[in-house]
């Protein structure tokens, strides 16, 4: 189609600007999939041919990175399928997506009433090992219909401007090894620009003259997950009260309970037990 060949072409030849969002990574997240950082061939799974295609183009800082498009609207009862490889897990079980995409103003398209849309869909399929090349559509968990902030019109493609909208989608409680990503196009004209998909935790910290290890936020939005400290060298637990702090959903660490105290002969300095100046003496005499 001539409105397709045309938009991607411009595209991956880094004509166009995508808007910079200025959002920095959070210290809190752990990355198990970001599209944009790889620069290689995603080569994920597109059904039928013809669908979704995977180009090469440049962000807003021309660095080189590599998104998926697609723009049937033309036809009716599109149902563009497009799954991510497996993404292993680890112990996570509550997953956010984050999701940079464009998407064209139907309004701004001649001849295409009724049959183009502007949305997409977002599913999930659970599973412990990879399965291989194979979508099965019936397998998969919708996880929302997603719509754009902003669309581009034609105006914007005189410009070669693009809005990037942004989305974050989570999923969970996951109790499977891995899982996959899936994008149905129902009819958009779509440039899916990165996907980056992460979970938080609350990373290892003293407090109290206790450590607490990197912990993995719980299942649910709401869920707070109790970690036991243990005490820092030369300290020990204050009687009856052994130190524990609650990791939050959004890996922060919340409600001390409890601490460690410097055993006898030291004395503490910042997150240490050091021992005190009179007991070396005495240890030297």
């Amino acid at each position: 189609m001539a409105l397709h060949a045309s938009w991607i072409t411009l595209i991956s030849m880094g004509l166009f600007c995508f808007a910079h969002t200025g959002q920095a990574q959070s210290a809190k997240e752990v990355i198990l999939l970001d599209s944009k950082a790889q620069q290689t061939e995603l080569e994920w799974i597109s059904s039928p041919s013809g669908g979704w295609e995977e180009i090469s183009g440049l962000d807003e800082n021309y660095t080189p990175i590599r998104t998926y498009q697609v723009c049937q609207v033309l036809e009716p009862n599109q149902n563009n399928w497009l799954r991510t490889n497996w993404i292993f897990k680890g112990n996570a079980q509550r997953i956010f997506v984050e999701l940079k995409f464009t998407l064209r103003d139907c309004n701004s398209l001649p001849g295409v009433l009724g049959t183009c849309k502007e949305t997409f869909n977002l599913y999930y399929y659970e599973t412990d090992y990879d399965t291989g090349r194979n979508l099965r559509e019936n397998q998969y968990v919708k996880i929302d219909t997603i719509a754009a902030d902003e669309s581009f019109t034609q105006g914007d493609l005189g410009e070669r401007k693009m809005k990037l909208n942004t989305e974050v989608r989570e999923i969970g409680p996951l109790s499977k090894k891995g899982f996959y990503l899936a994008f149905q196009d129902v009819g958009a004209c779509i440039a899916l620009v990165s996907v980056k998909v992460y979970y938080k935790k609350c990373w290892s910290i003293i407090e109290n003259l206790a450590t607490f290890p990197d912990t993995v936020t719980g299942s649910e939005f709401s869920s707070l997950v109790e970690v036991r400290g243990t005490c820092v060298s030369n300290a020990e637990e204050e009687a009856e009260n052994s130190p524990r702090m609650h990791c939050s959903a959004e890996g922060e660490w919340l409600v001390p309970i409890g601490k460690c105290i410097c055993q006898a002969g030291y004395q503490q300095k910042g997150d240490t037990c050091e021992r005190e100046i009179s007991a070396l003496r005495n240890f030297e005499y």
